[in-house]
């Protein structure tokens, strides 16, 4: 007959190897789920795709109320490529063209993060689709959420001079929008800053609010890198054209020589 220390023992282990199972278990799930999340954020229409963790933006970087966000634990950052006839054109200013382009892309990002959406509530979790363009304050620039700033977290790209996401695969050449849920699933890592000595954009700014500052991470505030009333000003003026009505410029988009490099090579 085993002694109450061997069966202690035995019950020890047995727990620990329970605990172990679980935790692969675990891993397996998030693993599993991430994959599937992102095959359907591609399938409903998005281009890129990558998951941040809420936590960091519920005290800054958005707008909306804490008891919105409550149960809210992960930042799915969705990006819709541009495309490259239309950002080709653009030299000073925004053409008709692409504010056209601007305001089908962003069509295009609420159909696919609704449709997502509806995939994650399917599954018995909870997702709140985010507009890809609705500036709450013009004058700073500001949305319910930064999209950026989720995507830099989630892996999309990193954070240029222009405070645009330079993505990998398609530079800057992107609009992005933003998904929260309480889906169970890992998220991704931000990516190294890759902008260096650069200065196409600070050159070609027509409102000349590029800063040319350079970071190894991100910039602690948007001053740091932009005069971004120079920037609202000129957004504006454009704004003001019969042709284009919306906030927009592009040139820093389409200036930018990771977009250029990967539509070439």
């Amino acid at each position: 007959m085993d002694s109450p220390g061997q069966i202690t023992a035995v019950n020890v282990r047995v727990v620990f190897i329970g605990s172990i199972f679980s935790a692969v278990v675990l891993r397996f799930t998030f693993i599993r789920m991430i994959n599937e999340l992102k095959a359907a954020a591609l399938a409903a229409g998005a281009d890129l795709v990558g998951v941040a963790d809420f936590e960091p933006f519920r005290t800054d970087g958005q707008t909306l109320s804490a008891e919105f966000t409550r149960s809210f634990t992960r930042a799915i950052s969705l990006a819709v490529r541009l495309d490259d006839a239309v950002i080709d054109a653009i030299v000073q200013a925004p053409t008709a063209d692409y504010a056209r382009h601007y305001r089908e892309v962003n069509a295009r990002l609420d159909r696919a993060s609704g449709r997502l959406a509806d995939w994650i509530q399917g599954r018995g979790y909870a997702a709140a689709a985010l507009p890809a363009s609705a500036i709450i304050d013009e004058n700073n620039l500001l949305g319910a959420i930064s999209h950026r700033a989720v995507a830099r977290m989630a892996g999309i790209g990193w954070q240029g001079k222009s405070l645009l996401i330079v993505s990998p695969q398609f530079g800057p050449r992107i609009r992005l929008t933003t998904l929260l849920t309480n889906l169970p699933c890992r998220v991704d890592a931000p990516l190294k800053n890759r902008c260096g000595s650069c200065a196409a954009c600070t050159k070609a700014c027509p409102a000349a609010a590029i800063k040319n500052a350079r970071t190894a991470d991100r910039y602690a505030t948007r001053a740091e890198a932009l005069h971004l009333e120079r920037c609202a000003r000129q957004t504006m003026r454009f704004k003001q054209q019969p042709e284009i009505g919306a906030s927009i410029c592009g040139v820093c988009v389409a200036v930018c020589p990771f977009g250029k490099r990967k539509r070439l090579g």
